[in-house]
């Protein structure tokens, strides 16, 4: 969901992402007689950015973000439930589409908002992000044509920033090798923003009117806006740095000047630049097998717990489960998913053990618990094969098997992200932005094959092709595990971070290093 600033292409969108491409403290030329004007930068000036909050302040950031996270990601999910209800209510049999609509939007409009908030500040675009989603949700609501509720989800997922202004947030607060926990916070509340919307879902369909499906997500909506605009402040460096010099010249300093105040908008916005970091995602997905088959192994995985919303009805109906009782049955998949953030726990705690020594950690590092863990995705699926074909088997099979699925799914979520960043370097937001592109894209075309899935397989056979499909989709994962550096070695831009590296005697390139915008975006 963003821009890519952390590339070495100097742009001035992307110069203000990372910390090493801050502006410079550098004295400007003066009349004469006159005190040189000095520009603040975050290097020379680092109390007065997001980094030196406290603690506590910060993690009170961090919930804030955490209802963005909830609410954005509910709204692409929760509308599973309103389906037959639209189907009926418009005499259609095609309102699924409606799914499709939002996400496949939702993945071009991250790339849309990250350099404006690069440039503005984190805290207008994201007011912008909600402001303009909730109108989207309110249209849908009033809407008395299926063509306006179309209109309405295709202008949400559009409108939705997501993690490319979040997950920056994070990256404004937090310096070197000390984010990864905050970044494990966010990207769980990302994944059980979607599952929550599943677990509401079923009651909305089964008590109430479609049109309370709408107002329930108009009133989080609203709700995460107002609280975002009550507590959140502004985080980005060179946005609070001009607020700093303003300051300090109404104080009498009348030589200091933020990094952006003699700027102008179309300088610091030029168009070719903007489209340029926007379409380096998708050109990393094109060049870099990487890239490209971890996206698609977590694309994939992504659509699996979309295809949930539904096929769960077909799998479920077996047990004459009703709406609520098959929205319930998606607790599992919050579960795991909390399973699967403390996983991580001991992993980055042994990795900075391990740097505090002065070990330097080669990028495959990172993906060394995948190897175990990517397989829980297939086996998983195999076992809903044999479990979920109805009575007399007892359906809390399928509860166990869910459980290693979601396991499977956060992991490879974070742990894919997680070795991008440290194997692309200045280049991990468009990595890691192809990344999240894909697991949007690919969720939001599972609306289209899952009932035709099942409906012509059925149950068992379908759930057998699911795993197949996932068990060739994780072998990448063991290929860049033992075949990654001679991979990275033949990478444009993989090589040309470890020939900087190299010069430098630099140790690896972590996550805070790298521009955050981009770092996890999701749904």
């Amino acid at each position: 969901m963003s821009s890519d600033m952390a590339s070495t292409n100097s742009s001035p969108a992307q110069s203000r992402t990372s910390l090493e491409s801050s502006t410079t403290l550098v004295p400007q030329p003066s009349a004469p007689g006159l005190a040189p004007t000095i520009i603040l930068n975050e290097h020379t000036s680092p109390e007065r950015t997001a980094h030196a909050w406290s603690t506590k302040r910060k993690w009170c950031l961090l919930t804030v973000v955490a209802f963005c996270q909830i609410s954005m990601n509910l709204n692409a999910s929760v509308y599973s439930n309103a389906v037959p209800l639209l189907n009926d209510y418009f005499g259609i049999t095609n309102a699924r589409l409606g799914m499709t609509a939002f996400l496949v939007a939702y993945a071009f409009g991250c790339e849309f908002w990250a350099p404006f908030s690069e440039e503005f500040g984190r805290w207008p675009v994201m007011q912008a992000s909600l402001g303009l989603t909730n109108t989207s949700v309110l249209l849908c609501a009033t809407s008395n044509s299926f063509a306006g509720i179309i209109g309405g989800r295709i202008m949400g997922g559009l409108s939705s920033a997501g993690g490319s202004v979040t997950m920056g947030m994070v990256g404004d607060m937090y310096h070197k090798d000390e984010q990864q926990y905050a970044v494990l916070w966010c990207s769980l509340f990302s994944c059980l923003g979607a599952v929550i919307g599943g677990i509401i879902g079923g009651p909305l369909e089964q008590f109430l009117d479609w049109r309370w499906n709408f107002y329930i997500q108009l009133i989080l909506g609203v709700t995460t806006q107002l609280l975002h605009g009550a507590i959140a402040k502004e985080t980005l460096a060179p946005v609070m740095l001009d607020k700093a010099a303003k300051k300090e010249r109404k104080s009498g300093n009348v030589n200091i000047r933020g990094p952006n105040e003699d700027k102008k908008w179309r300088d610091r916005l030029h168009y070719k630049e903007v489209a340029t970091t926007m379409f380096r995602p998708y050109q990393l997905i094109l060049t870099e097998p990487i890239v490209l088959f971890l996206s698609l192994l977590s694309g994939l995985a992504d659509a699996l717990i979309f295809s949930f919303f539904e096929s769960f009805g077909y799998v479920f109906q077996q047990w004459s489960f009703t709406p609520t009782q098959i929205s319930l049955a998606l607790v599992a998949l919050a579960v795991s998913y909390i399973v699967g953030y403390f996983t991580f726990f001991p992993i980055i705690a042994r990795h900075n053990a391990r740097r505090s020594r002065g070990e330097q950690l080669a990028p495959e590092a990172r993906l060394k618990p995948l190897l175990w863990l990517v397989t829980l995705l297939p086996a998983g699926l195999l076992i809903c094969a044999f479990v979920a074909t109805g009575p007399p088997l007892h359906w809390f099979g399928v509860i166990t098997a869910t459980l290693l699925i979601g396991v499977a799914n956060f992991s490879i979520y974070y742990a894919s992200i997680d070795y991008m960043v440290a194997a692309y370097g200045p280049h991990s937001a468009s990595a890691t932005g192809g990344n999240g592109f894909m697991r949007d894209l690919l969720a939001g075309l599972c609306a289209l094959y899952t009932k035709p899935m099942y409906s012509n397989l059925g149950i068992q056979r379908s759930y057998l092709v699911l795993f197949g499909l996932t068990a060739l989709f994780c072998l990448p994962v063991y290929i860049f595990y033992f075949k990654g550096p001679a991979i990275r070695a033949k990478s444009k831009f993989a090589s040309q971070l470890a020939r900087e590296s190299e010069a430098r005697g630099a140790p690896e390139v972590t996550m805070s290093s790298a521009s955050p915008s981009r770092v996890f975006q999701e749904v």
